[in-house]
């Protein structure tokens, strides 16, 4: 597969021993081998750390995949190379399967990392000059969710009904500030904080870059389109490696993860008002 970054790593298991010291069978007798494919950042952290361990506990070996870009995960997912992903939203989801014809579906809802303005200049978006510079993602999915999030704090207006796969500037239809929106490659937009008047970026990408979600001018409140969704092939949503990993993302051991790992992060709704 082509855009995979060579990090493979299999789930810690080895003959995993109940007590008593019997060995503990996967649930599902005929799928106990599983391979998960998931972008760099907190979703593949998100599965290291807090779904594999839940599998491996019941019995299944599990091998996560790690990918930089957002078209391989569904394409390898499809084609079979992997039993699951965790890497998108819903809306991107369902616009790339009825373009590609795949016929994948979603089954649990994930944790997302809020995507945030920040600034080094100023300390809030009131603070926005005429012709000020944003820097903003220039992926269509992350786009569409920057421009929202300029929208919903009173900066720009867009089109109604964007297209998650193709949106651009030209969707914007009011920007009474004149602010200058300036696409750049994700993963380089946390370089773009302090030089760019405010920059806009994605939770993962600014994980990674050291900056705290904490210390953003504005965090979103991703709406349920815009939080990360595992897919698998339709084919398979009901057999029971499936159910076990839907119920992983839905279980105590998640919430109790994302509280210790993953501070800041939006919460399913499944686990919501939870301890």
């Amino acid at each position: 597969m082509l855009n995979i970054r060579r990090r493979i790593v299999l789930g810690a298991f080895a003959a995993a021993v109940a007590l008593g010291g019997a060995t503990v069978h996967a649930a599902d007798a005929e799928k106990q081998n599983l391979v998960f494919g998931a972008t760099a950042g907190y979703n593949y952290d998100v599965l290291k750390l807090a779904i594999v361990p839940q599998l491996e506990q019941k019995g299944y070996k599990v091998k996560l995949v790690e990918f930089n870009d957002y078209v391989q995960p569904n394409l390898a997912l499809a084609q079979g190379s992997l039993d699951a992903n965790l890497f998108q939203h819903i809306s991107y989801l369902n616009r790339f399967k009825e373009d590609k014809k795949l016929d994948i579906i979603d089954i649990a809802q994930s944790t997302t990392a809020p995507m945030g303005i920040y600034s080094k200049t100023r300390k809030s978006l009131d603070e926005t000059k005429e012709g000020d510079r944003y820097t903003l993602p220039n992926d269509p999915s992350n786009l569409a969710r920057a421009l929202l999030l300029l929208q919903k704090n009173g900066l720009v207006k867009v089109r109604a009904d964007i297209d998650p796969l193709r949106v651009a500037e030209r969707d914007v239809t009011e920007n009474p500030k004149k602010i200058r929106l300036q696409p750049v490659e994700a993963a380089q937009l946390p370089r773009t904080v302090g030089d760019a008047d405010f920059a806009i970026v994605p939770g993962n990408f600014a994980i990674a870059a050291g900056l705290a979600l904490t210390s953003a001018v504005v965090l979103e409140e991703p709406p349920i389109q815009y939080q990360q969704v595992v897919a698998v092939r339709t084919a398979d949503k009901d057999k029971q490696w499936a159910k076990d990993l839907a119920e992983s993302f839905k279980s105590a051991e998640f919430k109790q993860a994302l509280d210790k790992h993953f501070p800041g992060y939006v919460v399913p709704a499944a686990l919501a008002g939870s301890k």
